[in-house]
């Protein structure tokens, strides 16, 4: 049986405290898989478009201290993301009408707090923050 959390956190500095961390595998036919996930989804607290959401992402990208890509043909926006100044890597997807921060094996959440304080300080919404997560 697969255990499922979700918390709801609605406050102006959520923790970003990682419950579960995928675990990285490489199979033998190559690539890389994730086993078990958590994703933080932020959600504005009014009606706005998945393409102001990207516009948001990508003006937030585009400062120091990130590097991103978003090198792959994806029906939704999706970044790698890579925070230098707190040596962490996550990714950025917007979809749902909602901007998530899925954690990778070496996630940090002082990154993912990062990420979420350049959101909320590029716009006028008020966020809610929710975390589900799988274990592995």
């Amino acid at each position: 049986m697969t255990a499922y959390f979700v918390k709801m956190v609605d406050d102006s500095d959520p923790s970003f405290s990682i419950p579960h961390r995928p675990r990285r595998t490489y199979p033998r036919g190559g690539g890389v898989r994730y086993e078990g996930e958590t994703i933080f989804r932020l959600s504005p607290g009014s009606d706005c478009s998945e393409e102001r959401l990207t516009a948001l992402v990508q003006e937030t990208l585009e400062s120091d201290p990130y590097t991103y890509g978003d090198w792959f043909d994806l029906p939704v926006p999706m970044y790698l993301v890579r925070d230098h100044d707190r040596d962490t890597t996550f990714r950025v997807v917007v979809r749902y009408q909602s901007v998530e921060l899925h954690v990778l094996p070496d996630t940090r959440s002082a990154g993912l707090l990062a990420m979420y304080r350049r959101l909320t300080d590029c716009s006028d919404l008020t966020w809610t923050v929710s975390c589900e997560s799988t274990p592995t």
